[in-house]
């Protein structure tokens, strides 16, 4: 595992993190089993993973729970948590700045600690990145002197919400919607890198069909029930484009996550892991490494091939 600079007076993290979604019950994927849950923090532990990234609203509050419990007997010194505010852990949304400090404090009781290491603004609407007109940034600030968090931030989807964020706030942590897929943020990276501004990148592998498992007659019945025929046929038409370029002997999942390492703004990479043979599989990723040339194709196979269509998350 190698590991990267995330944020000040945090340890570097490994380039793989642990995306703590699939931890929860009801977590619109598949509902996984305490004991799983836990076996698969340490397994990941094992695996030299320091980075564990949840929310509130992660099977309603169980995902914190369980990493908080798997956690119990582990030196807090040695693991860097992120977790959200926005999505409760009831399933609502409240972006008030009133509710910072009670959600946060409902995560650090059920992640049964005293701080974290980040806390960030989970996807609000655009309006909320500036921090000329909102005073959540400033509680955030408050935050920090306390000693309850070490950096704040927020998870978003566009370059443009991205240089907002930078532009008005003092934010340190960005999670941004990349992947192969969706390249549109990789505009901030360099900004990021100058402001030191830690980047988790999420949904790497575009909600699985990076993994290139999934084909024009694929159906969800999932969270993933949102796309339409249509979108689906789109995006198996792009999985067969890609599959030629990177070469279809190739694991196409390993090359997606080593695609989105490949920048060096990146400090780490959550990719959804249901089992402990994903888990594996993902890690094994941070021994591929892209060449200049592929990276230039696949980047320009965005520009030409995908940007255009505003493909939906």
């Amino acid at each position: 595992m190698n590991y990267k600079k995330y944020i000040k007076d945090a340890i570097p993290v490994s380039e793989i993190g642990l995306g703590a979604w699939q931890l929860g019950q009801h977590s619109d994927w598949k509902s996984m089993t305490e004991h799983d849950a836990i076996k698969l923090v340490h397994k990941s532990l094992d695996l030299g993973i320091n980075f564990f990234d949840t929310a509130p609203n992660y099977g309603f509050g169980t995902s914190e729970e369980r990493l908080g419990k798997a956690f119990k007997d582990i030196d807090r010194s040695k693991i860097v948590i992120n977790t959200k505010f926005g999505h409760t852990h009831t399933g609502t949304l409240n972006f008030s700045s009133d509710h910072i400090r009670a959600s946060l404090e409902g995560s650090l009781k059920r992640l049964q600690t005293d701080y974290v290491d980040s806390l960030i603004i989970h996807n609000p609407p655009s309006t909320y990145f500036d921090g000329n007109k909102n005073d959540h940034y400033d509680i955030l600030e408050r935050l920090i002197e306390e000693g309850k968090i070490k950096a704040y931030g927020a998870s978003l989807d566009t370059y443009e919400d991205m240089k907002l964020l930078m532009d008005t706030t003092h934010a340190k942590v960005i999670e941004v919607f990349f992947n192969i897929f969706h390249q549109d943020t990789r505009r901030g990276f360099e900004i990021a890198k100058q402001k030191e501004v830690g980047i988790i990148v999420k949904i790497p592998l575009d909600s699985g069909w990076l993994t290139g498992k999934y084909n024009a007659q694929s159906k969800f019945t999932d969270i993933r029930s949102r796309w339409s025929d249509e979108d689906i046929k789109i995006r198996a038409r792009l999985l067969d484009q890609l599959k030629a370029i990177v070469g279809n002997e190739k694991h196409l999942a390993q090359y997606a996550i080593a695609f989105c390492l490949g920048y060096d703004a990146v400090s780490t990479v959550i990719p959804g892991n249901l089992n402990i043979e994903q888990l594996t599989h993902n890690v094994e990723s941070t021994a591929i490494s892209i060449s200049p040339r592929l990276r230039e194709k696949l980047e320009n196979f965005y520009q030409s091939e995908i940007k255009h269509l505003n493909l939906p998350w």
